[in-house]
Order: C-alpha cells, then structure tokens, then sequence
C-alpha cells in the first residue's frame, strides 16, 4: 500500500483513490506497524479501536478493488497455469480459418404471430406469411 504514486487503471495519471487509501493506512499505523489481514484471527483479536484494524479494512477494500474478488483471482490462476492439451490435438490454422468463414446467409422467412420482415436489398419490399406461403409485398400494397 505504500506506494509513492500508484498507476490509474488506466496508466496514464497516479491512482488518486489508490493514493488516499495508501495516506489513511499510514496515517492509521504511523508507518511503524504491519497491519493484519482483514477478517484473520490476528484482526479478531485486536481491539475495537485498534487503528490497525482499521487500516486492514482499507487494505482489504484497495485490493477488492483494484482485483476484484479473491477465490476469483485464484481460480483464475489455477486455471492460467493448468496443464494443455499436447500440440498435435490443437486445431490447424486451415482448421481455425474455416471454423471463422462466416456462416452463410439464412432465407428471410415470415413467421407466424409475426410482423412482416423486411426483405434485404429490396427497399420497401416485405415477406409475409399468407396462408402457409411466404409472400413478397410492396409496403404499398395490402396483403390479400
């Protein structure tokens, strides 16, 4: 938390927020005492008024932040260093090529209960569904 002047999220300025938390923790502990994690026995032993308790809710508070939830972060890592599959069970470029060729074009088809669709390339041109049949209408004209 004692950092001289933290990142922003995004890089670019010091985190102010990050910034306060690191100036109320040491105001706190006077920079002389470590401060127990929060919700530890050690935290549940000290006093109400311990100010290193209250200086490990800020910590907890500046890391949920700034990393999100714990079990998450840990389940993420796990997951980063899990074994793979060997190379030769992994997909060919020519494979990854043609699984990302987009999938061809569906027929417009009027359904039932439905508005008319619009047909593409044909402005101002609809298909409904009459009887059972798709039908093409200019919005001029009235299905029948």
């Amino acid at each position: 938390m004692n950092e001289s002047r933290p990142a922003s999220p995004r890089g670019d300025a010091p985190d102010a927020v990050a910034l306060w938390a690191s100036a109320r923790v040491t105001e706190l502990v006077d920079g002389h005492a470590s401060v127990p994690r929060y919700g530890s026995t050690a935290w549940q032993q000290l006093p109400g008024n311990d100010p290193k308790k209250g200086a490990a809710v800020i910590v907890a508070a500046e890391m949920w932040r700034r990393y999100g939830d714990e079990d998450e972060l840990l389940a993420w890592f796990r997951d980063a260093h899990r074994a793979r599959g060997s190379i030769g069970s992994r997909k060919t470029i020519a494979e990854l090529n043609a699984l990302a060729k987009p999938a061809p074009p569906r027929p417009v088809q009027a359904a039932t209960g439905w508005p008319p669709v619009a047909i593409p390339g044909r402005p101002g041109w609809y298909r409904h569904l009459i009887d059972g049949r798709q039908v093409d209408v200019q919005r001029t004209e009235q299905a029948a």
